[in-house]
This record gives C-alpha cells, structure tokens and sequence, in this order.
C-alpha cells in the first residue's frame, strides 16, 4: 500500500499527528496513575497503630517532604511528555521524507515504464540511486540558440573540470534543457549530441520543441530532474539571464529548512484576450471579467520551487492543466496546495546600471535580465558586458557557503 499525504484536522494539524499523540498521552497517564497510586501516604496510616509502630515507621520513612515529591513527579512527567512530543515530531518528518521518496520512485517506475523522460543515446541507462545535491539549475534552451549557451559557458557557467567539481563540492547541478526535434535523429538533434559530447552539459527530454510547447517542457523538465536528483531545490532559467551562483545559492539557503516553497519575483500580470498580441490567453474566459489580472506568480525568467513541490508536478504532471504562458501553468498548479509564495527581488534586478549599482554597494544579484525583452536584449552581444559589470566574481561561488 502507498503513502498518501494526511488529512487535515483542526488549526492545520494532522490527523497522524494527533493520533500518535493521543495514544502517547493514554500511556503517559497510565504511568501517572502509577506512580502516584504507588507512593504510600504517612497520614492514611491508622491512627490506632501502637507508639511503636509509628516509630518504626517513622524511621522507615524519615522526613518525607511531599510537595518536594510531588514537584519532582510532575517535573518528571512534564519531561517524559517533552520526549514523546521530540519522538512524535521526529516520526512525522520521517514518514514525511518515506512519502517523498515514495512519490518519485512512482514517479521513476512510471517513467520506465512509459518512456523515460530523460533520452539517453543507447536507451539502456540502468536506474540508479539519486544523487543528493543542493539544487537543480535548468536553463531553458532551444535548438537556434547554440549561440546564446556559448555566451553562458564563456561567463558564469563552470566548465569542464570546474562543473563536475560544482556538483562534488557544492552540490550544484546545471543543465542545459532541450527536447528533440519533430524528426527524432535528425540534423538539429545530431548537432546538439556533438555539442553534448564537447561540454556534457545537456539534460535531454522526451518532448518535442516548441515555442508554445514551453508548458509541457516545464513540466517535463522537473519530471525528469526529480528522478535524476534528490535536490533541496530545483531551478528553471531561460539562457538569456544571467546569474551569479553565489547569490542564487545563499537566496535558497534562507529558506532550506521550509517546506513547499516557491520562490522568485512574484506578478500578476493582464490577462491579454485579444489574438495576434504576445502572451494572448486563449483560456481568457476562464479567469473572469475582461481586464482581470492573473493570479500572483513568479515571472518565467527564473524561479526556484523545492523538492515536495517538483515531486507533486512529477506524481501528478498528467492531470495538470498547461495554460499557454508556462510561468503562469506553474503558478496554478500550486493554487490549493499549502504553499509559501516567496517574492525575491534579487532574482529580477535590471542589468546596468542597475544591477552594477548594486555589486559596487556589495549586494551583488542573484540573476539579471531586462523587462523590457524578457531577458536581457542582445544577450549574445551584452552577456559578457553584463557579466563584467554586474557579476560576483569567478571565484565567488567557491567561497560561499550554503
């Protein structure tokens, strides 16, 4: 039998919770009623006993002091039920992570048995034990863009060496994300397979690419990530951002111990009804009046969401409805799940002079783009200025600690 996530009961406290704990409370009652039942009582000795008895008594018991016994009893009892709540607390954060790992191997079977979402050359990759890291970077990239990864390589992407050590020491996984063309095997795949086999920086998707196929690529993408990797965190960044790792690692340490969070810089843009503009909404209709607004989700450059929440869009990415604007899709497939929307600003900054402002002051970005492009403008031609201006420092992610 599987796991399934408890019901809920009361101010939020589940139903496992209290169950464990009342059946804890049951026990530490009866050890009570006990011990108290089993501490004799001087004054209930019969009155009629000879002098001699009491004096032997007496002298059995010398100077019992009763309020100091019964201070130590419920100190003992108060301590005993501090445990059981430790015990209890313990149990629901382990059973907790079995449900996690549970969902993603159903997650892992599933993908095997259906087609594995992560396209290996021969197709005979064994499954294998997750590898436990700190976050996953996705950067969103398509088959014309070959330009744009090399703009990312020459500046705040390790290479070679540099990236396998990235993941050995830091725990920190990046990827380049891209499917395959609608001719599996093609000239545009062959090209990225030689390019795969230069840098090794590729995660390959069974999804067919596509602009207004993004949705499904997103989804697919923490599909595949969450299988691969047991991260704190898994990230999605389009390839005409640019980051400072450092940043992007101490912004996702704060938040490491929360559950279920999503984090980037939160909007709620138009709905735009009207065909032929960019970002149209053929699904309009569905958010109300026209002129409405979206519900409040991070803007599509970058986000970052942790792993209960990418292990949710693995378990459950067939029956979640795609809108047309995938940071939008992502958004409401969160609406009615308990989560902590984080909006930080240091994933959006504008790149100079903004963004240089802010290094010079010695609060360097977490990621820079501009708004006016949904990414910065020129990105092949600017990446390295960028970079110069706005940037952390090569030596940077090094000496962070997370």
């Amino acid at each position: 039998m599987g796991l399934s996530r408890p019901h809920k009961v009361g101010n939020g406290v589940s139903a496992r919770w209290v169950s464990l704990f009342c059946i804890a409370s049951f026990f530490l009652g009866v050890l009570v009623v006990n011990r108290l039942w089993g501490v004799p009582d001087p004054e209930k000795i019969d009155e009629e006993a000879s002098s001699l008895e009491k004096r032997e008594l007496r002298a059995l018991h010398p100077n019992v002091n009763c309020e100091k016994k019964a201070t130590d009893r419920a100190g003992d009892i108060l301590f005993q039920v501090s445990q059981t709540h430790d015990v209890i607390m313990a149990l629901d954060k382990t059973i907790s992570s079995l449900e996690v790992q549970l969902a993603a191997a159903r997650a892992s079977k599933a993908d095997n048995g259906e087609g594995s979402p992560v396209v290996t050359k021969t197709g005979r990759e064994p499954l294998k034990e997750r590898q436990k890291v700190f976050f996953v970077m996705g950067i969103m990239t398509a088959f014309s863009s070959r330009k744009r990864r090399e703009s990312i390589r020459e500046t705040w992407m390790p290479q070679g060496d540099e990236l396998k050590k990235l993941e050995t020491e830091k725990g920190i996984i990046m990827r380049f994300v891209i499917g395959h063309s609608a001719t599996p095997g093609g000239v545009l795949d062959r090209a990225i397979d030689a390019e795969y086999e230069k840098h090794k920086d590729f995660l390959r998707l069974n999804h067919i690419e596509g602009y207004h196929e993004l949705s499904s690529k997103t989804q697919i993408y923490f599909a595949a990530a969450v299988t691969k990797w047991d991260a704190d965190f898994y990230i999605k960044v389009d390839d005409d951002v640019h980051i400072n790792l450092g940043m992007v690692g101490s912004t996702l340490a704060r938040h490491r111990s929360k559950p279920r969070t999503y984090i980037g810089c939160m909007k709620s843009g138009p709905v735009l009804a009207n065909k032929g503009v960019k970002y149209h909404e053929p699904e309009y209709w569905k958010f109300g009046e026209e002129g409405n607004k979206y519900f409040r989700h991070a803007t599509g450059q970058i986000y970052a969401i942790s792993k209960d929440l990418a292990t949710y869009i693995s378990v459950h990415r067939h029956i979640l409805h795609r809108y047309a604007n995938e940071d939008v899709s992502l958004g409401s497939w969160f609406i009615g799940l308990d989560v902590e929307h984080i909006d930080e600003r240091s994933l959006c900054c504008g790149t100079p002079p903004e963004c240089e402002w802010k290094a010079q002051a010695g609060n360097p970005c977490a990621a820079s783009f501009d708004w006016s492009c949904s990414g910065i403008c020129k990105s092949v031609e600017r990446m390295e200025e960028v970079h110069q201006r706005c940037g952390e420092g090569d030596e940077a992610i090094w000496h962070t600690s997370f």
